[in-house]
């Protein structure tokens, strides 16, 4: 039986990325079956991951979700933003949910990501993009869908590059992007 991989993401010092955009990295490991993957550099800090290739495929090990899942640039972006999260920001990691359903016009959905409060309220949902795909209105038009039943206080959308973190005011029907992403404190305060 082979090793498990650990693969981390590349960050300088400052937490941002030292390259261009489409530079990508390979990670190549010996001593394994594993041959390797391009994930691009976050503009986040780096963490580890256990990953595995099973029939040429790529997965990463979800901690939350307790399984290897497929490795996508997208999952990339959320694994990395889950551990942001946990690690950086001290969110627990019993009140997340990864691709929780959300029902839109009896249309099943799925958000990236929820946040709950301690009483099980939902507190902040975040839209996961790939590096490569410019956050635009549409995206934003996406999260904004899923807020429409939520009705959380904080929304995140990234790609990994680029993070925006908006609070909405139901009582003056606005919202304000934030200059950075709240702790768990702030947003269940």
């Amino acid at each position: 039986m082979s090793k498990v991989p650990r693969v981390k993401a590349c960050v300088n010092t400052l937490g941002t990325p030292n390259f261009r955009h489409s530079e990508l990295f390979l990670y190549f490991y010996k001593n394994t079956n594993f041959v390797g993957f391009i994930m691009q550099k976050l503009n986040l800090p780096e963490y580890s991951f256990r990953t595995r290739t099973t029939e040429g495929k790529q997965y990463i090990f979800d901690s939350l979700r307790k399984k290897y899942v497929r490795l996508t640039p997208e999952e990339w972006v959320r694994q990395n933003f889950v551990q942001f999260l946990i690690l950086g920001k001290k969110y627990p990691t019993s009140l997340i949910a990864i691709e929780a359903g959300v029902n839109i016009n009896n249309n099943p959905q799925r958000a990236d990501l929820i946040i709950f409060d301690r009483l099980g309220q939902p507190a902040l949902v975040a839209e996961f993009k790939a590096p490569e795909i410019k956050i635009s209105q549409q995206t934003f038009d996406q999260i904004v869908r899923y807020n429409m039943q939520l009705k959380v206080k904080f929304l995140i959308v990234s790609n990994g590059i680029q993070h925006y973190c908006c609070t909405i005011d139901y009582a003056e029907n606005t919202y304000a992007f934030r200059p950075e992403i709240p702790g768990y404190l702030e947003i269940t305060g």
